[in-house]
């Protein structure tokens, strides 16, 4: 199993993918794909990135993390929820890719193969407008 992480413009548009066994938390990723973005002024996780130290590195780089809370009520850190809504324009994104059966399915074996396909997806179907 492989996942896919991506971060995406406004617009849904993927900016930096990636892959990495399914069982890897996402978590991990984040340092990588912050790397290879571009500069941004906020991000809209979703609420596994809770955690204190994604906070610190977002507020580190000059961002606005705009994270929701685990349901865990020991810790709280307020957030914008009407700039959360936003967030879904990053799922969008996986739908428009998953439509592809090849993308949906994993066809290709060797992982540069599958990453190669879901950047020449993205590229037709949310970049080439």
């Amino acid at each position: 199993m492989t996942k896919i992480h991506a971060l995406s413009d406004d617009w849904g548009r993927p900016l930096v993918l990636a892959l990495t066994a399914g069982q890897a938390a996402d978590i991990r990723m984040l340092p990588v794909m912050l790397d290879a973005a571009p500069p941004a002024g906020e991000l809209l996780p979703d609420r596994a990135y809770d955690n204190d130290a994604v906070r610190e590195n977002l507020i580190g780089r000059g961002m606005r993390p705009i994270i929701p809370n685990k349901d865990d009520p020991r810790f709280f850190h307020p957030f914008d929820r009407k700039r959360y809504r936003a967030r879904n324009a990053i799922e969008r994104m996986f739908c428009r890719l998953k439509n592809f059966r090849r993308i949906a399915t994993r066809y290709d074996r060797l992982a540069r193969n599958f990453l190669a396909a879901i950047a020449l997806v993205a590229l037709a179907t949310q970049w080439l407008k």
